[in-house]
């Protein structure tokens, strides 16, 4: 029996032999590789971070907003606590510096616009008896000392806007003494100087309001005293 020994087969001469499989490297996720060569660069392994979404930004600012919110509404709630524990002062100095002021303007000739409209409707009440000077003196004395009852207050209050109430009453009268100067013909509407004159019930309503004030803390200090 003959015996066979298997040889290795080799490659015919001038073959190229067989190329060894390319083992591919791989490459961590975190350096990417860009573009292929001896050029190629590899990215950085830090990349820079992306801007915040817009509602993540949102909800940063909220507590910055809302603080400015709740500062601000403090604030007024603060102003609204002041104005209203010194509203009736308020309200009395802003007349009393109105009257002053309307007061000594009269004091000075031709400086008031309702100087003469004034000292026509006294020399109506007072039936042309009484000289115009010593008319208007005497309105620029008593608006005066109004205005200055007004802003002191205390003991000078009550009888400041006693008077104030009773010159009221000569100021609307002027409405019916001077037909022709407070109203506009064939028309119910006043004139300039009417309407001069209507707008004191504005200054009628707040010294209602300081006189309401003054009297019940009269009448409330008066009952405290004799309940003790």
């Amino acid at each position: 029996m003959r015996s066979y020994t298997a040889e290795p087969s080799l490659p015919p001469p001038g073959a190229t032999p067989h190329a060894r499989p390319h083992l591919s490297i791989a490459t961590p996720a975190s350096t990417p590789v860009s573009g292929s060569g001896p050029d190629s660069t590899v990215a950085s392994t830090s990349a820079p971070r992306a801007p915040a979404p817009a509602p993540e930004r949102a909800a940063a600012a909220a507590p910055t907003t809302a603080t400015a919110m709740t500062a601000g509404a403090q604030a007024l709630n603060r102003l609204a606590a002041y104005v209203n524990a010194h509203s009736h002062a308020l309200l009395r100095v802003t007349v009393g510096i109105v009257f002053f002021g309307f007061g000594v303007l009269k004091l000075f000739p031709s400086a008031s616009p309702a100087e003469q409209l004034a000292v026509d409707a006294a020399t109506k009440m007072t039936l042309g008896m009484v000289p115009e000077t010593v008319l208007l003196l005497s309105l620029a004395a008593l608006e005066t000392a109004i205005g200055i009852g007004l802003i002191v207050g205390r003991r000078l209050l009550r009888p400041a806007l006693v008077a104030f109430f009773l010159h009221m009453g000569g100021v609307f009268s002027t409405l019916l003494l001077l037909p022709d100067a407070m109203w506009q013909p064939h028309s119910p509407a006043p004139t300039m100087e009417g309407q001069y004159v209507v707008k004191n019930v504005v200054l009628v309503a707040v010294c209602l309001v300081v006189a309401a004030h003054e009297w019940g803390r009269g009448d409330r200090s008066g009952a405290g005293n004799g309940a003790g």
